[in-house]
């Protein structure tokens, strides 16, 4: 009898590249091809101490007690497999391709089968990998103690996140001189865009629901899949597994878009546009903008909790109809009721049969068994599934109806409780059992008894500290935390939420330290999850089920609005200190910061503005500039413009300031009228009050409105008025701000000397105040300067520095404006086909911003080469998609200057006769901005050698 390796185990899995291609290729030969595949691997495999637990389709799982072992058994099957004649078999030569892949890790055996981590992060290694590859884990290398077979190395491929979604993992390839050595890159979650999150722990037992799910999206085509189920049945997770394995399919990249944190309907456009880093810009409205951006694009998007937003569903059929190759998931408690979607239900987790147990030691190949041994393992590494333990593990999972999220809440109560106890509790007429609400579906009853269960389980402060924590939308800082769920006391007035029975409460006091050794023990008890993220502070969070419960206490509790309240003043705070430091040194870590905070804004917002409207008001005032910067137009619109016609009693000068950010807002959007109205409003209330820092900036942006609509004489009336005024004052950063503005009206004049003079200044001003931003723009205004002057490297060097700091903020709007002038370099100098890379690139970004301005002066110098290459009917096309953008939007070029334009529209023009200009520029008109790009990408890629 083969005794089988136990504890730590070194896993060879592998598999044949392509072989369903191969068998529609082949279906004659591949029979007797496979079988000798299987025979020369399993010879080397046995040959090296190895065995064959299982067979996977044409893939082999093999098991090691020496790490060693196995690399020797995965380099002599590769060899073997290398050498035999396949074309001789009748498949071609080189046709059988194996690829390999070694872990070393902890499993449990059961039943002849592995189970575990270990078992599930080789497999996802061995899908990063291609045939005649040879990949090892981390883990492995570290277990290889004696030197490497002669002539043997590893190749470092460095960390890659593989498709469990759980930790990067460190990747080494094997290398030697008598095998292949040189693939094409891994196909790990780094090969294609995604912003996918990382996971706690690998995806157990859910594997034909994957590949249910992937036959449905690669076979029948579906392109809009609900997932289905109660809380807690797991349908965020498989969907994101599907989403991670199907990475490779979807050219464009894999989004998953979080809209839990909001119930309203109006924000899941804004919110799916912000995970694909879509803003609107140019008069464009950004449901428009994100059609245009997925017209071409070959994308798969995850909608997680659509439940919330439900009356939304059609604008997802409004995407997909526009948009032929996005496929769309979305997880929900309902369907959608959209045509052409398919529903997949998720089912609870595999159990035993509770009349006909299986053996102990087959009990394992459940998944509802093998989550709960892992989850009690997360917490008490030493425990282990036993003949005494496990008739307990299984009853406690037949009680929890196989839900995922009820079988780890429960095991993690291992720390404190045996199973037997456990089950002891759960037995008929116990609180468990009975609590919730009665008319909820069983299982919801059942997930929503175990939470119940685990909040009783808590000490008072954690009790406190987990229902005060659900007022957070998205998460939250320890800091956050700290602030408003720390407080000794509430103000709580008496009978508040029309109740009676809160007269005389006092909260439990909570102290700061009790906040963070609570929050540690909230995730020890998983009630609690961290989140990490990029350049902010670590965060915290709770999975939405569990903070629908929390938000249920707290409303019982009786300090539902004190908390609310304190949650607002925070994020008021918060938003009122972030003003002046986003035109500061460190503007980019304020913009995460309040990026990363977003949702809590939202959540503040959306309680002050009808009872604390003043609140409301401070805040969407102080958050104009970030959704400015951030490409939240619409949204921002929205919260500002209902703050101003409220009926409420408001400071004035509040309405003013919330008044200039919708002004700033609208004008991004080419709402010209909208904002001159405002305008004329705020200017007349600020002279009224002699306030002359809103004179200033009222006065600047009349200037910017009147350049967008080409009165450049009124424009620099008004810079220069309100430059006098900065300049009175002493606001550094404000006159650099108007240097730069009547700059910029020189440049769209011609007239160079005076705006260089002015630019010099403005950028001295902006550097000696911090604001890289700002001073980027001025930067890139001296490179257009020093374009036209004829002087082409200054040019280069200033656009290149000004790109630089863009990316470094990630300004896209602004990098394409750099990568517009780096190509308008080009042009210049004869350089068409560098001209024509940067161009390209520059016009990539504005279809993800949807900046109809940068657009139209890169299609502008694109017309120009194509003009000087004899192709004047593409030249006009071009030009033809310029002309109805100004006309559509009433705006005038103010990227480029009009003599410029004029000049390419002319030269054009002497080229074709009559009626071929009319036509070419007619068609040019019927193309939208995505239309526009990819045909001038398109026509100057074929033209790449001229």
């Amino acid at each position: 009898m083969t005794i089988l390796p136990s504890g730590t185990v070194t896993f060879l899995f592998t598999d044949i590249e392509g072989s369903t291609r191969l068998w529609d290729q082949y279906p004659q030969a591949m029979k007797a091809a496979l079988s000798t595949h299987d025979t020369l691997l399993r010879e080397a495999i046995e040959a090296n101490g190895g065995y064959v637990f299982k067979t996977l389709g044409d893939g082999f799982c093999a098991a090691f007690s020496s790490t060693p072992d196995a690399l020797r058994a995965a380099l002599a099957g590769q060899r073997a497999l290398n050498a035999y004649d396949w074309e001789g078999a009748g498949v071609g030569e080189g046709a059988i391709r194996t690829r390999i892949a070694v872990h070393t890790g902890h499993a449990e055996e059961a039943g002849g089968d592995y189970f575990g981590p270990s078992v599930n992060r080789v497999a996802r290694l061995l899908a990063a990998g291609h045939g005649g590859q040879v990949l090892i884990s981390m883990s492995a290398r570290q277990w290889l103690h004696e030197p490497l077979p002669p002539g043997t190395s590893l190749r470092d491929m460095g960390q890659r996140r593989l498709k469990d979604l759980v930790q990067p993992e460190r990747v080494f390839q094997v290398i030697t001189d008598d095998l292949p050595t040189e693939f094409p890159p891994l196909r790990s979650l780094d090969a294609r865009p995604n912003n996918l999150p990382l996971q706690p722990t690998a995806l157990i037992g859910r594997e034909a629901e994957l590949e249910a799910v992937h036959s449905l999206v690669r076979s029948s085509a579906a392109r809009l899949i609900t997932f289905t189920g109660p809380g807690g049945v797991g349908k965020t997770r498989l969907a994101l597994q599907a989403a991670a394995d199907m990475l490779d399919d979807y050219e464009h990249g894999v989004y998953f878009v979080e809209l839990s944190t909001t119930s309203d309907p109006n924000l899941v456009i804004s919110t799916v546009a912000q995970s694909l880093g879509v803003r609107e810009t140019g008069g464009q409205q950004l449901l428009e903008s994100l059609k245009a951006y997925l017209k071409e694009k070959q994308i798969l998007l995850l909608l997680d909790n659509f439940e919330h937003v439900v009356t939304a569903a059609p604008l997802i059929a409004d995407l997909l109809s526009v948009a032929p190759r996005l496929t769309v998931l979305v997880t929900s408690r309902e369907v959608l009721n959209l045509r052409g979607e398919r529903e997949f239900p998720v089912p609870p987790l595999a159990l035993p049969d509770r009349e006909h147990l299986p053996l102990f030691n087959e009990m394992l190949g459940y998944a509802a068994v093998r989550l709960f041994v892992a989850s009690a393992q997360a917490v008490r590494a030493s425990f282990a599934l036993t003949d005494e333990n496990a008739h307990a593990v299984v009853e406690i999972c037949h009680r929890l109806d196989g839900l995922p999220l009820a079988i780890e809440l429960a095991a993690s109560q291992i720390r404190l409780l045996s199973p037997q106890m456990m089950l002891s509790r759960m037995g008929p007429g116990t609180d468990l059992l009975t609590r919730g609400t009665r008319d909820a579906p069983e299982r919801q009853q059942t997930l929503r008894n175990v939470i119940d269960w685990s909040y009783n389980l808590l000490n008072d402060g954690e009790q406190v500290l987990l229902r005060r924590l659900s007022v957070f939308a998205g998460g939250c800082t320890v800091a956050a935390a700290e602030a408003i769920c720390g407080a000794r006391t509430l103000e709580i007035e008496p009978g508040i939420n029309g109740r009676s029975d809160n007269v005389g409460y006092v909260p439990r006091p909570v102290h700061l330290a009790d906040v963070l050794d609570g929050i540690l023990s909230l995730m020890g008890k998983s009630l609690l999850r961290q989140v990490e993220a990029e350049d902010t502070d670590p965060g915290f969070r709770m999975l939405q089920t569990i903070r629908e419960y929390a938000e249920d206490r707290l409303a019982e509790s009786g300090e539902a609005e004190a908390v609310r309240r304190k949650h607002a003043n925070y994020y008021l705070a918060l938003a009122e200190q972030s003003e002046p430091n986003l035109q500061g040194p460190e503007q980019k870590v304020w913009l995460d910061r309040l990026e990363a905070a977003h949702d809590n804004f939202r959540a503040a917002l959306t309680w002050s503005k009808d009872t604390d409207p003043e609140t409301a008001l401070r805040v969407g005032g102080a958050l104009y500039q970030f959704w400015y910067v951030r490409g939240y137009l619409t949204e921002g619109r929205r919260w500002l413009e209902a703050m101003i016609k409220s009926d409420s009693a408001l400071p004035a000068a509040m309405i003013a300031k919330a008044r200039y950010g919708v002004i700033s807002l609208a004008i991004d959007q080419s709402d010209f009228d909208h904002a001159l109205a405002l305008l004329d409003d705020n200017l007349a209330f600020y002279r009224e009050s002699g306030d002359k820092i809103g004179i200033a900036n009222a006065l600047n942006t009349k200037g910017v409105l009147a350049s967008y609509t080409g009165d450049y004489e009124e424009a620099k009336a008004a810079f220069s008025e309100g430059l006098r005024l900065r300049r009175e004052l002493d606001l550094k950063h404000d006159i650099a701000g108007s240097l730069n503005n009547l700059a910029h009206i020189a440049l769209l004049q011609d007239d160079y000397l005076p705006a260089q003079s002015l630019l010099e200044e403005s950028l001295s001003l902006f550097r000696e105040t911090g604001n890289k931003r700002s001073a980027s723009i001025a930067l890139n205004n001296l490179g257009h300067v020093a374009r036209n002057l004829g002087d082409y490297e200054t040019a280069r060097s200033r656009f290149k520095e000004s790109l630089a700091i863009k990316e470094e903020l990630g300004d896209k709007v602004g990098m394409a404006s750099s990568l517009s002038g780096l190509g308008e370099v080009a042009r210049k100098e004869g350089n068409h086909l560098e001209a024509r890379a940067f161009y390209v690139k520059s016009l990539e970004l504005c279809s993800l911003t949807g900046d109809k301005q940068m657009a139209a002066a890169c299609l502008t110098g694109l017309a120009d080469i194509a003009r000087q290459e004899a192709r004047p009917s593409e030249a006009a096309r071009l030009l033809g998609w310029v002309e109805e953008m100004l006309d559509a939007t009433g705006a005038t070029l103010n990227v480029i200057s009009r003599t410029e334009y004029t000049k390419v529209i002319e030269s054009t023009k002497a080229q074709l006769d009559a009626h071929s200009w009319e036509k070419a520029i007619s068609e040019g008109r019927k193309l939208g901005l995505e239309q526009a790009i990819a045909y001038a990408t398109r026509v100057n890629s074929d033209h790449a050698h001229v």
